[in-house]
């Protein structure tokens, strides 16, 4: 019986180093130390020895088990991580192969804009004010210095939701609310945002656009205080060889107002294309806060003064980088927008 063991214990380590996978290992398990296997016969077959024989006989069964019962685990582990390593060179993946690309979103040129103006007025101790797209007919008009009955306040130029509730037709509203808000103290803000108005679309006008306005209330507040922060905007938006002038012109809310004109950028005065060969370029309207609108909003008109001014970015921006249609800006074309990434700009 002991040789037949160890003849058992040759063959089954034999065919364990054979064993070429995790399968055929465990196939020789069963068939060595499985209930129906040769060791576990053996075992069985216990009884039939002389008592005296049974101790040595049971402990060299044991032991032939154990040794192949280790035999195969070093295998198994060995064979298993044979398998993994085949299964992770299949599954490899060559990082070396140029990827995909991602298309990164970019800003909007009106939004770069926008951001451009903001960042110039902050820097000057401006606040940024916001204020309804929907608006009371008061704060549009009325406040203003805008009494009904003024061309402005006609059917045919603004939205109305009813007799007395419209779209704003300029962020100006914001600053009527501000001063209201302020109590007669001094401040400075401007006012970026959406404004509507019942226009016809084409290449220079639609019926929604963005404007900024800018107001400006304290004591001893002059004309010469607006035309420094005209021309200090004017050469930071479109260079520092830029010159301004200022043209008489007429709006219900300052007084007096005027026209902000720019030296041509392209042709430098000289007179082309973008100027209409006069060497300027209209920009912005401006002028000095009307007494009225600063009574109405709780202001001493004698004692504190102030200047306003609206632009807008889209028309900012089309002179900046050469726009010729503002329907560009609305018709989400990205063969345009991809023009004005951010390191371009």
């Amino acid at each position: 019986m002991e040789q037949q063991l160890q003849g058992l214990k040759a063959e089954a380590l034999e065919k364990i180093a054979a064993a070429a996978n995790v399968k055929q290992l465990n196939e020789v398990r069963v068939a060595y130390l499985g209930k129906k296997g040769p060791i576990t016969d053996l075992l069985k077959g216990m009884g039939k020895l002389p008592a005296e024989e049974r101790p040595k006989m049971g402990a060299l069964v044991n032991v032939v088990r154990e040794e192949v019962t280790t035999e195969l685990e070093s295998r198994m582990a060995i064979l298993e991580e044979q398998a993994t390593r085949e299964k992770l060179q299949k599954e490899t993946i060559d990082i070396t192969l140029p990827g995909r690309p991602v298309n990164v979103g970019n800003a909007h040129p009106l939004t770069r804009v926008v951001e451009e103006i903001e960042d110039l007025f902050l820097s000057m101790g401006y606040e940024i004010a916001e204020g309804p797209e929907v608006e009371k007919d008061y704060y549009n008009f009325e406040a203003l210095n805008l009494p009904k009955g003024h061309p402005a306040r006609d059917m045919q130029d603004s939205f109305y939701i009813t007799d007395d509730v419209l779209l704003r037709t300029h962020t100006s509203p914001v600053q009527a609310r501000t001063m209201i808000e302020k109590k007669g103290q001094p401040f400075k803000i401007i006012c970026p945002g959406k404004v509507y108005r019942r226009d016809s679309d084409d290449a220079t006008h639609s019926h929604q656009f963005t404007q900024i306005e800018g107001l400006v209330v304290g004591e001893d507040i002059r004309m010469s205080d607006l035309k420094g922060t005209l021309s200090l905007f004017a050469k930071k938006m479109f260079g520092d060889d830029r010159e301004i002038r200022l043209r008489p012109s007429f709006f219900p809310f300052t007084e007096p107002s005027v026209e902000m004109d720019i030296s041509c950028f392209k042709c430098g005065g000289e007179g082309c294309n973008v100027c209409k060969k006069t060497g300027w370029i209209e920009i912005l309207g401006a002028g000095m806060v009307h007494p009225n609108v600063l009574e109405m909003a709780g202001y001493d008109s004698k004692r504190l003064t102030g200047f306003a001014f609206g632009m807008g970015p889209e028309r900012i921006a089309m002179l900046k980088y050469g726009v010729e249609d503002i329907r560009h800006f609305y018709t989400n074309d990205t063969r345009f927008l991809q023009q004005f990434l951010r390191t371009e700009l």
